[in-house]
């Protein structure tokens, strides 16, 4: 990784330290409204980044061992070259690489510089944290075998691969940087001769590569949150959200302002149940694991911005489309 790289991660790591420092040392009775923020702050940033790191880690020696093991040949052989059918391949992806949503960018990148369609890459982005063996046992955990959890599972999947279709029009080079488009020349794969154990220390040190490299947007993104959940706090939003339509507005921006971890999304929408339309709930369940703020300013470090502007906006329209059609329509 760059040195600037580093350096980057180090100063935010540092200010995160003396955050947390300077908000348990400051008087109570000086700034007090100051204070009470900061601290507001200093604590919703810890709690984004220590549930978003192991999942990004997680993540990451998944993509280092697809780096080293995953031979591009056999990818592309697996690999339905169809658009609409390699989208649908890569939104149920998910099942044999269950990640959220923040594990899930290296091990896409990785699969992209392998050789990976764009229409299966963009929609194993989007399902992938939903539709996965342990998104849907929490789910299930908090919901039953009910309309809720087949309801989210579905419109996922729906939602990913048409986004994924969509993005088939396009080429490689105009939505991906460079440096996450198929590589001609693989590391790891110039000596297949070599043992487990001997190329075991390679997808390690191209995992730890993953991580600081994606990291730095992870704190960032965090910080984000933070910050627009310390302006905008929780209940300001669901105040505003009583009608039908307002409700669901109202929880897909809660959904991007948290920015939860979709392994327990559920068990937070849950506390939602009684209060919104059931279809307000499911527009959070689905928006919310697909795009927040600190996976936006993830997906900066594989397309270029324009690709995520319609990466954030697609989903959102489309999820507001079908929640509002279900409240207004639907009764469960």
């Amino acid at each position: 990784m760059k040195h600037s790289h580093r350096l980057y991660l180090a100063l935010l790591m540092l200010m995160l330290i003396l955050g947390s420092l300077l908000a348990e040392s400051l008087p109570p009775a000086a700034w007090p409204l100051l204070g009470e923020r900061f601290q507001v702050f200093v604590t919703i940033l810890l709690g984004i980044f220590l549930e978003a790191a192991p999942f990004l880690l997680a993540g990451s020696l998944v993509s280092g061992l697809i780096q080293v093991f995953l031979d591009q040949s056999v990818l592309s052989r697996w690999t339905p070259r169809q658009p609409a059918l390699a989208a649908l391949a890569g939104a149920l992806l998910g099942l044999a690489f269950p990640v959220c949503e923040c594990g899930v960018v290296p091990v896409m990148r990785r699969l992209h510089q392998k050789g990976l369609p764009l229409s299966a890459g963009v929609a194993f982005l989007l399902a992938a944290p939903i539709v996965n063996p342990v998104v849907i046992a929490s789910t299930y955990s908090a919901f039953g075998w009910g309309p809720m959890l087949w309801a989210r599972v579905g419109l996922a999947l729906l939602i990913a691969f048409a986004v994924g279709l969509l993005f088939s029009v396009a080429k490689p080079d105009e939505v991906l940087l460079p440096d996450a488009q198929p590589q001609a020349c693989e590391v790891g794969t110039h000596a297949p001769s070599l043992r487990f154990s001997q190329r075991l220390p390679e997808a390690l040190a191209a995992a730890g590569d993953d991580f600081m490299d994606m990291a730095r947007y992870l704190i960032a993104g965090s910080m984000l949150a933070a910050a627009m959940q310390t302006l905008v706090p929780q209940a300001a939003l669901l105040a505003v959200g009583r009608g039908p339509v307002s409700s669901v507005i109202a929880l897909l921006a809660l959904a991007f302002v948290l920015s939860v971890c979709s392994t327990v999304d559920a068990f937070l929408a849950l506390a939602f149940a009684n209060t919104f339309a059931p279809a307000a709930v499911l527009g959070f369940l689905v928006f919310g694991p697909m795009v927040d703020i600190k996976s936006s300013l993830m997906f900066l470090r594989v397309f270029r911005r324009r690709a995520v502007i319609y990466l954030i906006l697609l989903p959102l329209v489309m999820t507001l489309v079908v929640a509002v059609y279900l409240s207004l329509n639907v009764r469960w």
